[in-house]
Protein backbone atom coordinates (compact mmCIF):
# COMPACT_ATOMS: atom_id res chain seq x y z
CA UNK A 1 0.00 0.00 0.00
CA UNK A 2 1.34 3.29 -1.32
CA UNK A 3 1.99 6.32 1.38
CA UNK A 4 2.93 10.00 0.87
CA UNK A 5 3.52 12.78 3.24
CA UNK A 6 0.49 15.47 3.83
CA UNK A 7 1.27 19.02 4.97
CA UNK A 8 1.81 18.45 8.60
CA UNK A 9 4.04 16.00 7.77
CA UNK A 10 2.72 12.51 9.02
CA UNK A 11 2.42 9.61 6.75
CA UNK A 12 -1.32 8.98 5.04
CA UNK A 13 -2.95 5.77 3.70
CA UNK A 14 -4.23 6.77 0.38
CA UNK A 15 -8.34 5.26 0.34
CA UNK A 16 -8.65 1.54 -1.25
CA UNK A 17 -9.59 1.37 -4.21
CA UNK A 18 -13.03 -0.68 -3.49
CA UNK A 19 -13.23 -3.94 -5.65
CA UNK A 20 -14.28 -3.55 -9.09
CA UNK A 21 -14.12 -7.43 -10.21
CA UNK A 22 -17.00 -9.55 -9.72
CA UNK A 23 -17.67 -12.71 -11.31
CA UNK A 24 -21.07 -11.87 -13.25
CA UNK A 25 -23.52 -9.23 -11.98
CA UNK A 26 -22.79 -6.31 -9.28
CA UNK A 27 -23.70 -7.36 -5.49
CA UNK A 28 -25.71 -4.06 -5.99
CA UNK A 29 -27.55 -4.57 -9.28
CA UNK A 30 -28.66 -8.50 -7.65
CA UNK A 31 -29.85 -6.56 -4.82
CA UNK A 32 -31.34 -3.30 -6.05
CA UNK A 33 -32.01 -5.03 -9.29
CA UNK A 34 -31.51 -1.84 -11.38
CA UNK A 35 -30.44 -2.99 -14.78
CA UNK A 36 -34.21 -4.47 -14.62
CA UNK A 37 -35.94 -0.68 -13.35
CA UNK A 38 -33.98 1.07 -15.79
CA UNK A 39 -34.86 -1.05 -18.92
CA UNK A 40 -39.14 -1.26 -18.25
CA UNK A 41 -39.32 1.88 -20.37
CA UNK A 42 -40.73 1.24 -23.17
CA UNK A 43 -42.15 4.68 -24.85
CA UNK A 44 -45.57 4.40 -27.32
CA UNK A 45 -44.98 8.25 -29.35
CA UNK A 46 -41.44 9.40 -30.20
CA UNK A 47 -42.13 12.61 -28.35
CA UNK A 48 -39.43 13.07 -25.49
CA UNK A 49 -41.87 14.19 -22.86
CA UNK A 50 -43.33 10.61 -22.73
CA UNK A 51 -40.69 9.32 -20.59
CA UNK A 52 -40.91 11.85 -18.38
CA UNK A 53 -44.44 10.82 -17.90
CA UNK A 54 -43.65 7.28 -17.77
CA UNK A 55 -41.00 6.83 -15.26
CA UNK A 56 -43.18 9.51 -13.01
CA UNK A 57 -45.58 7.05 -12.66
CA UNK A 58 -43.50 3.88 -12.54
CA UNK A 59 -41.97 5.89 -9.24
CA UNK A 60 -45.56 6.77 -8.21
CA UNK A 61 -45.99 2.62 -8.21
CA UNK A 62 -42.80 2.47 -6.39
CA UNK A 63 -44.20 4.69 -3.50
CA UNK A 64 -47.17 3.23 -3.56
CA UNK A 65 -45.77 -0.15 -3.04
CA UNK A 66 -43.79 1.11 0.22
CA UNK A 67 -46.25 2.93 1.77
CA UNK A 68 -48.74 -0.19 1.97
CA UNK A 69 -46.11 -1.91 3.18
CA UNK A 70 -45.79 0.94 5.73
CA UNK A 71 -49.81 0.76 6.70
CA UNK A 72 -50.03 -3.01 6.31
CA UNK A 73 -47.28 -3.23 8.96
CA UNK A 74 -49.09 -0.53 11.65
CA UNK A 75 -52.49 -2.17 11.01
CA UNK A 76 -50.80 -5.69 11.74
CA UNK A 77 -48.81 -4.03 15.17
CA UNK A 78 -52.27 -2.67 16.26
CA UNK A 79 -53.81 -5.70 15.73
CA UNK A 80 -51.19 -6.74 18.11
CA UNK A 81 -51.67 -3.63 20.52
CA UNK A 82 -47.95 -3.20 19.83
CA UNK A 83 -48.68 0.80 19.28
CA UNK A 84 -44.83 1.64 19.08
CA UNK A 85 -44.38 -0.09 15.80
CA UNK A 86 -47.60 1.06 14.75
CA UNK A 87 -46.42 4.58 15.59
CA UNK A 88 -42.70 3.81 13.61
CA UNK A 89 -44.18 2.27 10.44
CA UNK A 90 -47.32 5.19 10.38
CA UNK A 91 -43.86 8.41 10.67
CA UNK A 92 -42.17 6.51 7.86
CA UNK A 93 -45.42 6.39 5.62
CA UNK A 94 -45.20 10.34 5.96
CA UNK A 95 -41.82 10.69 4.70
CA UNK A 96 -42.59 8.26 1.89
CA UNK A 97 -45.78 10.30 1.51
CA UNK A 98 -44.14 13.42 0.83
CA UNK A 99 -41.62 11.94 -1.63
CA UNK A 100 -44.66 10.47 -3.36
CA UNK A 101 -46.40 14.14 -3.42
CA UNK A 102 -42.77 15.53 -4.67
CA UNK A 103 -43.36 13.26 -7.71
CA UNK A 104 -45.64 15.58 -9.39
CA UNK A 105 -42.97 18.39 -9.62
CA UNK A 106 -41.87 16.91 -13.62
CA UNK A 107 -45.65 16.96 -14.34
CA UNK A 108 -47.73 19.87 -12.70
CA UNK A 109 -46.61 22.07 -15.43
CA UNK A 110 -47.45 20.69 -18.16
CA UNK A 111 -49.28 22.21 -21.00
CA UNK A 112 -52.33 20.78 -23.13
CA UNK A 113 -50.27 20.68 -26.33
CA UNK A 114 -47.70 18.90 -24.39
CA UNK A 115 -49.71 16.69 -22.59
CA UNK A 116 -51.68 16.42 -26.25
CA UNK A 117 -48.28 15.48 -28.06
CA UNK A 118 -48.68 11.50 -26.32
CA UNK A 119 -51.75 11.25 -24.30
CA UNK A 120 -52.94 9.13 -27.83
CA UNK A 121 -50.35 6.43 -26.99
CA UNK A 122 -51.79 5.72 -23.71
CA UNK A 123 -54.65 4.41 -24.67
CA UNK A 124 -57.56 3.71 -22.29
CA UNK A 125 -54.92 3.42 -20.01
CA UNK A 126 -55.58 5.74 -16.32
CA UNK A 127 -54.03 5.50 -12.86
CA UNK A 128 -57.42 4.73 -11.64
CA UNK A 129 -56.39 1.66 -12.88
CA UNK A 130 -53.26 0.94 -10.61
CA UNK A 131 -53.79 -2.28 -8.33
CA UNK A 132 -51.15 -1.09 -5.80
CA UNK A 133 -53.12 1.50 -5.72
CA UNK A 134 -56.26 0.79 -4.97
CA UNK A 135 -54.64 -1.48 -2.06
CA UNK A 136 -53.43 1.32 -0.61
CA UNK A 137 -56.84 2.84 -0.99
CA UNK A 138 -58.58 -0.20 0.56
CA UNK A 139 -56.34 0.12 3.44
CA UNK A 140 -57.31 4.09 4.64
CA UNK A 141 -61.01 2.12 4.19
CA UNK A 142 -62.23 3.39 0.65
CA UNK A 143 -63.33 0.10 -0.47
CA UNK A 144 -65.86 -1.36 -3.17
CA UNK A 145 -65.76 -4.46 -4.61
CA UNK A 146 -66.24 -2.89 -8.23
CA UNK A 147 -63.19 -1.84 -8.37
CA UNK A 148 -61.32 -5.28 -8.67
CA UNK A 149 -63.36 -5.85 -12.12
CA UNK A 150 -60.26 -4.08 -13.96
CA UNK A 151 -57.99 -6.68 -12.51
CA UNK A 152 -60.28 -10.09 -13.51
CA UNK A 153 -57.27 -10.54 -16.42
CA UNK A 154 -54.42 -10.09 -13.84
CA UNK A 155 -54.85 -13.64 -11.60
CA UNK A 156 -52.35 -12.40 -9.19
CA UNK A 157 -52.98 -9.00 -9.15
CA UNK A 158 -56.61 -9.56 -8.20
CA UNK A 159 -56.05 -12.09 -5.61
CA UNK A 160 -54.35 -9.33 -4.00
CA UNK A 161 -57.03 -6.91 -3.84
CA UNK A 162 -59.50 -9.53 -3.18
CA UNK A 163 -57.70 -10.41 0.14
CA UNK A 164 -57.52 -6.86 0.90
CA UNK A 165 -61.13 -6.29 -0.06
CA UNK A 166 -61.69 -8.47 3.00
CA UNK A 167 -59.68 -7.49 5.50
CA UNK A 168 -59.85 -4.52 8.03
CA UNK A 169 -58.42 -1.38 6.71
CA UNK A 170 -55.94 0.43 8.60
CA UNK A 171 -58.77 2.93 10.22
CA UNK A 172 -60.82 -0.42 11.39
CA UNK A 173 -57.80 -1.52 13.17
CA UNK A 174 -57.48 1.69 14.67
CA UNK A 175 -61.20 1.60 15.73
CA UNK A 176 -60.86 -1.56 17.16
CA UNK A 177 -57.77 -1.05 19.03
CA UNK A 178 -60.20 2.23 20.23
CA UNK A 179 -62.46 -0.23 21.74
CA UNK A 180 -59.81 -2.85 23.47
CA UNK A 181 -58.84 0.49 25.48
CA UNK A 182 -62.21 1.12 26.81
CA UNK A 183 -63.63 3.40 24.38
CA UNK A 184 -67.49 2.70 24.02
CA UNK A 185 -67.26 1.55 20.64
CA UNK A 186 -71.00 -0.22 19.06
CA UNK A 187 -70.88 -3.41 17.40
CA UNK A 188 -72.24 -2.12 14.69
CA UNK A 189 -68.82 -0.41 14.21
CA UNK A 190 -66.69 -3.13 15.44
CA UNK A 191 -68.34 -6.29 13.21
CA UNK A 192 -69.44 -3.79 10.68
CA UNK A 193 -69.00 -5.30 6.93
CA UNK A 194 -65.30 -4.51 6.03
CA UNK A 195 -65.53 -4.98 2.02
CA UNK A 196 -67.89 -1.59 2.58
CA UNK A 197 -66.48 1.77 2.35
CA UNK A 198 -65.82 2.96 6.26
CA UNK A 199 -68.33 5.65 7.32
CA UNK A 200 -68.08 7.98 9.94
CA UNK A 201 -69.95 7.32 13.54
CA UNK A 202 -70.34 9.79 16.17
CA UNK A 203 -69.21 6.86 18.77
CA UNK A 204 -65.61 7.39 17.26
CA UNK A 205 -65.86 11.13 17.27
CA UNK A 206 -66.42 11.10 20.47
CA UNK A 207 -63.35 8.67 21.65
CA UNK A 208 -61.58 10.57 19.89
CA UNK A 209 -62.90 13.66 21.17
CA UNK A 210 -62.17 12.43 24.83
CA UNK A 211 -58.62 11.55 24.05
CA UNK A 212 -57.94 15.15 22.19
CA UNK A 213 -59.52 16.68 25.54
CA UNK A 214 -57.03 14.13 27.82
CA UNK A 215 -59.64 12.78 28.84
CA UNK A 216 -58.97 8.89 28.66
CA UNK A 217 -61.29 6.37 28.19
CA UNK A 218 -64.69 6.49 29.94
CA UNK A 219 -65.16 4.81 33.21
CA UNK A 220 -68.28 2.58 33.66
CA UNK A 221 -69.90 5.29 36.01
CA UNK A 222 -69.13 8.06 33.34
CA UNK A 223 -72.18 7.74 31.50
CA UNK A 224 -72.78 11.50 31.38
CA UNK A 225 -69.86 12.34 29.98
CA UNK A 226 -70.97 9.70 27.41
CA UNK A 227 -74.25 11.33 26.26
CA UNK A 228 -74.37 12.58 23.34
CA UNK A 229 -76.63 15.65 24.95
CA UNK A 230 -73.15 16.27 27.18
CA UNK A 231 -71.11 17.02 24.14
CA UNK A 232 -70.10 20.51 23.72
CA UNK A 233 -71.46 23.00 21.42
CA UNK A 234 -68.92 23.64 17.87
CA UNK A 235 -66.51 26.38 19.53
CA UNK A 236 -67.06 25.63 23.41
CA UNK A 237 -64.34 23.84 25.54
CA UNK A 238 -65.35 20.66 26.98
CA UNK A 239 -65.14 20.06 30.38
CA UNK A 240 -62.59 17.51 30.01
CA UNK A 241 -60.15 19.88 28.30
CA UNK A 242 -60.91 22.63 30.86
CA UNK A 243 -59.60 20.18 33.34
CA UNK A 244 -56.27 18.92 31.13
CA UNK A 245 -53.43 21.12 31.98
CA UNK A 246 -52.92 21.03 28.19
CA UNK A 247 -53.08 18.10 25.48
CA UNK A 248 -49.06 18.40 25.01
CA UNK A 249 -48.90 17.61 28.43
CA UNK A 250 -51.19 14.21 27.66
CA UNK A 251 -48.73 12.92 24.77
CA UNK A 252 -46.25 11.99 27.50
CA UNK A 253 -49.27 10.95 29.99
CA UNK A 254 -51.60 8.20 30.39
CA UNK A 255 -53.19 8.72 27.18
CA UNK A 256 -50.57 9.74 25.29
CA UNK A 257 -50.11 7.46 23.05
CA UNK A 258 -53.65 7.86 21.94
CA UNK A 259 -52.90 11.39 21.04
CA UNK A 260 -49.74 10.23 18.80
CA UNK A 261 -51.65 7.96 17.28
CA UNK A 262 -54.24 10.42 16.51
CA UNK A 263 -51.67 13.01 15.31
CA UNK A 264 -49.32 10.12 13.23
CA UNK A 265 -52.89 9.35 11.74
CA UNK A 266 -53.72 12.85 11.02
CA UNK A 267 -50.04 13.52 9.34
CA UNK A 268 -51.08 10.79 6.74
CA UNK A 269 -54.49 11.93 6.20
CA UNK A 270 -53.48 15.43 5.00
CA UNK A 271 -50.72 14.13 3.22
CA UNK A 272 -53.07 12.07 1.32
CA UNK A 273 -55.30 15.61 0.92
CA UNK A 274 -52.16 17.25 -0.46
CA UNK A 275 -51.35 13.96 -2.86
CA UNK A 276 -54.87 14.06 -4.31
CA UNK A 277 -55.13 17.76 -5.11
CA UNK A 278 -51.84 17.90 -6.76
CA UNK A 279 -53.31 14.86 -8.98
CA UNK A 280 -56.32 17.08 -9.24
CA UNK A 281 -54.24 20.49 -10.12
CA UNK A 282 -51.91 18.91 -12.74
CA UNK A 283 -54.58 17.67 -14.43
CA UNK A 284 -56.39 20.42 -14.96
CA UNK A 285 -53.88 22.28 -16.33
CA UNK A 286 -52.90 19.41 -18.48
CA UNK A 287 -56.28 18.70 -20.13
CA UNK A 288 -58.83 21.29 -18.37
CA UNK A 289 -62.59 19.49 -18.03
CA UNK A 290 -61.70 16.96 -20.66
CA UNK A 291 -63.21 13.45 -19.93
CA UNK A 292 -59.94 11.71 -18.48
CA UNK A 293 -58.13 8.38 -20.03
CA UNK A 294 -59.71 5.53 -19.17
CA UNK A 295 -63.34 7.02 -19.97
CA UNK A 296 -63.32 8.53 -16.30
CA UNK A 297 -64.51 11.91 -15.85
CA UNK A 298 -61.14 13.72 -15.54
CA UNK A 299 -60.81 16.68 -13.61
CA UNK A 300 -64.70 16.19 -11.98
CA UNK A 301 -64.19 12.87 -10.67
CA UNK A 302 -60.73 14.09 -9.24
CA UNK A 303 -62.46 17.10 -7.57
CA UNK A 304 -64.78 14.42 -6.28
CA UNK A 305 -62.30 12.32 -5.10
CA UNK A 306 -60.06 15.37 -3.41
CA UNK A 307 -63.46 16.38 -1.06
CA UNK A 308 -63.32 12.85 1.03
CA UNK A 309 -61.76 12.72 4.07
CA UNK A 310 -59.43 10.44 5.58
CA UNK A 311 -60.01 9.37 8.82
CA UNK A 312 -63.25 11.63 9.09
CA UNK A 313 -63.95 11.54 13.01
CA UNK A 314 -60.14 12.81 13.40
CA UNK A 315 -60.88 16.03 11.96
CA UNK A 316 -64.69 16.44 13.21
CA UNK A 317 -63.90 15.99 16.55
CA UNK A 318 -61.51 18.77 16.65
CA UNK A 319 -64.90 21.27 16.83
CA UNK A 320 -65.66 19.76 20.40
CA UNK A 321 -62.31 19.93 22.19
Amino acid sequence: MSQHTGHSGTNEAEPETPNLDFQGTTPYDDYVKASVLTHLQHPLSDDPGEMVFLVTSQVMELWFTVITHEWQTAADALRRDDVPTALAALKRSTYELESLNASWKPLAHMTPGEFNAYRSALGEGSGFQSAMFRRLEFLLGDKAASMLVPHRGAPREYAELEKALAEPSLYDEVVRYLARQGFDIPDEVLHRDVTQRYEAHPAVERAWQRIYSGAGAPSATDEEAAAPEARPKKGEQSPEAARAVAVAAAVGGAGGGLVALGEALTEVAELVWRWRNDHLVATRRAMGAKTGTGGSAGVAWLEKRAGKQVFPELWTARSYV
